[in-house]
């Protein structure tokens, strides 16, 4: 579809001199772009068309790089990067420096999009610095519903009150309410009087006057100042909807709800709170609507639908329309167990919910929690549970369980507590990038003296391991499996059959070289196999299966086998093949001639591809763990070929 006022859009500053009908349109030409080039790199981007028209009021009233703004997932920045350069960018975007990287290196990005919670904070610390040094400029930063899940949120407010500097937080209310509970909340509406109201609380005349009151009723004193200000907190706590004083308490002015799809509106309130100076952090709480819809464009239902999760479009069909992933795996094994054994719990956190996981939702109900963005919580809530006699299963992606490392050591390693934690989306995640890839889980969670670390090669060995789980009760365990299909591709394939705990396998034998695999790079390994025996290179292909208890007798067995041992993973350095030299240095094992060599996720972030290219990347396809084993017998030429 045509975007032609969209088209003469270089810069921010070219919004300026733009009227509010030419703003309007230029809202829904961002809408009709995000819709027909995101949508091709299977990310969510709903969350960006609900934003459209608050975007370009944010770069119509300020003066972007100048003022800083910030964002705090990237959901929500296509429009933003659409204004400001990224544009051009679009035939990169299914290459490894496309979107995102840019969107880390523009001077329009003070600070990198996360995944929830870090805006506020690094926006705080901005102004503080801009105060410092006596500068002007406005700090901006726009967070979601999804966001006032997590602590650190309010962290930041508490903070940003305590210190009084001017900035400007933006809350996008997408579910129409500031109640945690959404479904016993009633819907913040909008209306001609919320609109007029929320215009006269920005106002320069009416806040100017609100501290002239203020400083009036100091003067005053005999407590006037303390009954003033309660009088001021009840007058807006009755005209804002539910949940909006619990702001003014922690230090920031409220002013809303506004309509998040009203450009003049918008436009009007942020022009008001723009120009007041000295008066301290200001929360504008914005309504929207994810269901936005794109003129003749189909596209946009899909975003609808897409707009709570990070997973591509098969994940939103129904399970027998497409492929199984091994979350629906995970969730078929997990709910055979649930059947037997009532003290089976979950707990989910993280951003958005898999398919798989919703299904799993409906099946236990109130055995099922929901915590969003809160992962700090659930991994203490799912102590507490465990301590009262049940057997929760922490749901976490790789990514999201970082931010509560702190609590897995604290609250469950330390304290023996026996919580299972299934680690989602472990390693590469394709055009998520570096962002949600989980990278370092293995080496983290490894290192924890009580915590049994392992990986299924295959969705019968992610069956066998979520039964042994529920017979663990002395000690936590953890087990992490990819995003994306499973291996054999056959549903309804449960094998009830637990696996014994710190025990590999052997899958081929062979000689001179062993490949040990760690979880889902087995396959990659098996894959290695078939090359190198095309070449007449016989090896030992094993699954490793645990990190730990590292199964110390089949790595002894392989190293007194076997000239060569090559460790595989798609982990960070540090994981699992740092525990295989640690035991093999300790045994003795490398002073007899055995030859070990780590393959690793490499030192440095991969950004947004396709899966194959990450791993071509990153050195961890079948072709590189073959050209690895030819160069260890000193075949380079036929390492070289492989490669080409």
């Amino acid at each position: 579809m045509p975007t032609p006022l969209l088209d003469t859009i270089e810069n921010p500053m070219k919004l300026k001199s733009l009227t509010l009908k030419e703003l309007k349109q230029l809202a829904g030409e961002l809408r009709l772009e995000i819709s027909s080039v995101v949508s091709k790199m299977k990310k969510p981007f709903g969350a960006s068309l609900s934003v459209a028209e608050l975007t370009v009021a944010i770069h119509h009233v300020f003066h972007a790089p100048v003022d800083k703004i910030l964002w705090d997932m990237e959901d929500q920045t296509y429009a933003h990067k659409l204004l400001t350069g990224w544009r051009p960018l679009q035939t990169k975007l299914s290459q490894e420096n496309g979107l995102y990287n840019h969107a880390c290196q523009s001077g329009f990005e003070p600070f990198g999009v996360g995944h929830g919670c870090n805006s506020i904070s690094s926006g705080l610390g901005m102004a503080v610095a801009r105060d410092i040094k006596g500068k002007r400029e406005r700090v901006v930063t726009v967070i979601s519903n999804e966001t006032t899940m997590a602590g650190q949120v309010y962290e930041a407010m508490s903070n940003a009150g305590y210190l009084d500097s001017n900035m400007i937080v933006i809350l996008v209310d997408s579910y129409h309410s500031l109640h945690p509970k959404l479904e016993r909340a009633s819907k913040t509406s909008i209306s001609p009087l919320s609109s007029l109201t929320s215009k006269l609380q920005s106002s320069k005349l009416f806040r100017r006057w609100r501290e002239f009151a203020k400083a009036l009723t100091k003067k005053v004193g005999g407590g006037m100042h303390e009954w003033a200000a309660k009088i001021d907190e009840y007058v807006r706590g009755m005209l804002g909807p539910p949940g909006s004083t619990l702001f003014e308490e922690l230090g920031l002015y409220y002013i809303g709800p506004i309509d998040g799809h009203n450009v003049e509106d918008l436009v009007c309130v942020l022009r008001e709170v723009a120009s007041l100076d000295s008066m301290g952090p200001v929360l504008v709480h914005v309504i929207t609507k994810v269901d936005c819809e794109v003129i003749d464009n189909q596209e946009s239902k899909m975003s609808e639908q897409h707009h709570e999760g990070s997973f591509n479009n098969e994940e939103l069909l129904p399970w027998n329309s497409r492929s199984w992933t091994y979350s629906d795996h995970f969730v078929e094994a997990l709910i055979a167990e649930a059947d037997r054994d009532e003290d089976i719990v979950v707990i989910h956190a993280g951003m958005g919910m898999e398919t798989a996981f919703q299904s799993l939702q409906n099946k236990l109900s109130d055995r099922f929690f929901d915590v969003g963005l809160a992962e700090q919580h659930a991994v203490t809530f799912a102590a507490g549970l465990s301590r009262g006699g049940l057997k929760p299963f922490c749901i976490i992606p790789s990514t999201f369980l970082q931010r509560a490392y702190d609590q897995v050591v604290h609250d469950i390693d330390r304290q023996n507590v026996p919580v299972r934690f299934a680690i989602t989306s472990a390693g590469l995640v394709g055009s998520e990038g570096a962002t949600h890839a989980g990278a370092f889980d293995i080496t983290f969670m490894s290192c924890l003296p009580n915590m049994v670390v392992m990986a299924p090669s295959d969705e019968i060995e992610l069956s066998r391991m979520v039964k042994a789980s529920v017979h663990i009760n002395d000690r936590p365990v953890c087990f992490r499996y990819p995003r994306g299909a499973i291996v054999q591709m056959k549903p309804n394939s449960y094998v009830d059959d637990p696996i014994e705990i710190g025990k590999g396998r052997i899958l081929v034998e062979g000689k001179h070289i062993a490949l040990l695999g760690y979880g889902s790079m087995v396959q990659n390994c098996l894959r290695a196999h078939s090359l190198l025996a095309k070449l007449g290179i016989d090896v030992t292909v094993a699954d490793a299966r645990f990190c730990k208890p590292l199964d110390i007798n089949l790595v002894r067995m392989l190293c007194k086998n076997h000239d060569f041992l090559i460790t595989v993973e798609e982990g960070s350095i540090g994981g699992f093949g740092a525990h295989v030299a640690q035991f093999i240095a300790l045994d003795g094992l490398l002073d007899v001639g055995i030859k070990w060599r780590p393959m690793t996720l490499p030192d440095n972030y991969i950004e947004g591809a396709s899966p194959n290219d990450q791993l071509a990347v990153a050195g961890l396809t079948a072709n590189h763990i073959a050209a690895t084993a030819l160069n260890l017998l000193g075949r380079t030429r036929d390492a070289l070929l492989l490669m080409c």
